[in-house]
């Protein structure tokens, strides 16, 4: 989408308003002087205390000009020629200007720099993604190219076993399925990214979804689990079933959750009992495509998908320090507030 653009057309400068607005409120004064100058019979001079007041008048009306210019004019024009610098530069041009001049112009500047942030972070994470994704598509159809030529090639000289024959064949479905893995994945991750329709779940839904998808893992509960959080149910169900997923892929049989409410936030805390998370890849379980199950078909997307969902809908997700066998996890999300209607009169 190409980016809009403001009408061209001549406006003045700030600075050029700022004088003119000053000068005709100075002028005022000298108007209505030489009004009473001029209607007054006896005198047709002014006076030299006049002249001077008139002058120191303009002078400081002047002075007013200029801080108002420096104060206001030359920060925003600094702004701008950041911004300019920021698009030619990247990120090494993200940097607090010399002088804010006032307040607002100071949070504006913050805002635009938070602003550039994350613009530019967002930058890199697509270019990382797509080196990542590109490598892992490449790895699957690489497979199921080599084992098709050698099917291809295969001639009445030194014709293939049947044996032989399954196993390629069965290669090329197992790399099919993972690639068919690897784009549901994708697409749960772009629609994780996306902001979707606004809507609320409550906790004990979760759970029986939860229930009815995985029977063989056993969850319990803990706190209060009527919160409502606002988490529309498709998301939740993306977000919680990823988890629990994640949890019975390291064999977990037992998924505990406790809910606790903090002022307009719900706390989360999940554990489960299955064989954990090592210390060396703490760091590493939440960027995308890192898995320990590669060999069973793992596309490490998973906890990628639901920080970028929780995210979207103003929530957090972190690895929690867990004593013994087992993961846990605790998630901060928004509470969905009841309507308060207020009394008939």
């Amino acid at each position: 989408m190409p980016a809009p653009k403001v009408r061209a057309k001549w406006r003045p400068a700030l600075a050029l308003i700022v004088y003119a607005v000053l000068l005709t409120v100075m002028a005022l004064p000298v108007l209505i002087v030489v009004w009473f100058r001029a209607v007054e019979a006896n005198s047709s001079r002014m006076a030299p205390a006049e002249i001077g007041a008139l002058g120191i008048v303009f002078l400081l009306t002047l002075g007013v000009a200029y801080v108002l210019t420096r104060t206001i004019t030359g920060p925003i024009d600094a702004l701008i020629a950041r911004a300019a610098e920021i698009a030619r530069g990247g990120k090494a041009a993200i940097r607090p200007l010399e002088s804010h001049g006032t307040r607002e112009i100071a949070v504006l500047s913050q805002s635009f720099l938070d602003l550039a942030g994350k613009l530019v972070d967002r930058t890199e994470y697509i270019s990382s993604f797509a080196a990542h994704v590109s490598h892992e598509l490449k790895s699957p159809l690489t497979a199921i190219r080599g084992a098709a030529e050698l099917l291809r090639d295969d001639d009445g000289e030194r014709p293939m076993t049947k044996a032989e024959r399954l196993h390629f064949l069965d290669n090329i479905v197992a790399d099919a399925l993972r690639l068919d893995a690897l784009l549901q994945r994708l697409r749960d991750l772009a629609q994780a990214e996306t902001l979707v329709a606004e809507g609320n779940s409550s906790v004990t839904d979760i759970l029986c979804a939860l229930r009815l998808r995985f029977p063989a893992l056993g969850i319990s509960t803990s706190g209060d689990t009527e919160i409502s959080v606002a988490l529309s149910q498709e998301a939740a169900g993306i977000v919680f079933a990823n988890l629990a997923e994640n949890a019975v892929q390291h064999g977990a049989t037992a998924l505990e959750f406790t809910v606790s409410p903090d002022v307009r936030t719900a706390i989360i805390l999940l554990r489960d009992n299955g064989r954990g998370i090592s210390e060396a890849n703490r760091e590493r379980v939440f960027q995308p495509f890192f898995s320990t199950r590669r060999e069973e078909g793992g596309t490490g997307m998973g906890l990628g998908i639901v920080r970028a969902m929780l995210g979207s809908h103003g929530g957090t997700i972190r690895l929690l320090q867990t004593p013994g066998a087992g993961a846990g996890f605790e998630i901060t999300m928004p509470m969905q507030l009841p309507n308060v209607l207020a009394p008939d009169p």
